[in-house]
């Protein structure tokens, strides 16, 4: 079992940048890969990037050369480091621990891009 808390979201203008925060508890870390998804009222979720717990990581198209994510594994943190943020980024994004079959999720973190 691993509890997630997703911190960070927030208003910003097209062009800005955010860093969202995702906290793990409950469990060992670095065992899990991790995972950012997000969705929009209306459309499915969509996976944002995800990253093993040595590095590995992967990105939606939309989002490469514009979002990166990290972690610490000895803060039990994931990080996702969005840029250059569009309207089209809007959505709420929510954190993903998985292994094998298990899977769990935080509650998500409301970012919104407008002017």
């Amino acid at each position: 079992q691993v509890q997630l808390v997703e911190s960070g979201g927030g208003l910003v203008q097209p062009g800005g940048s955010l860093r969202l925060s995702c906290a793990a508890s409950g469990s060992i870390f670095s065992i899990y890969v991790m995972g950012w998804y997000r969705q929009a009222p209306g459309k499915q979720r969509e996976l944002v990037a995800t990253i093993t717990g040595g590095g590995s990581t992967n990105y939606a198209d939309s989002v490469k050369g514009r979002f990166t994510i990290s972690r610490d594994n000895a803060k039990k943190t994931v990080y996702l480091q969005m840029n250059r943020l569009e309207p089209e980024d809007t959505a709420v994004y929510y954190c993903q621990a998985s292994r094998l079959e298990y899977s769990n999720w935080g509650q998500g973190t409301q970012v919104t891009v407008s002017s």
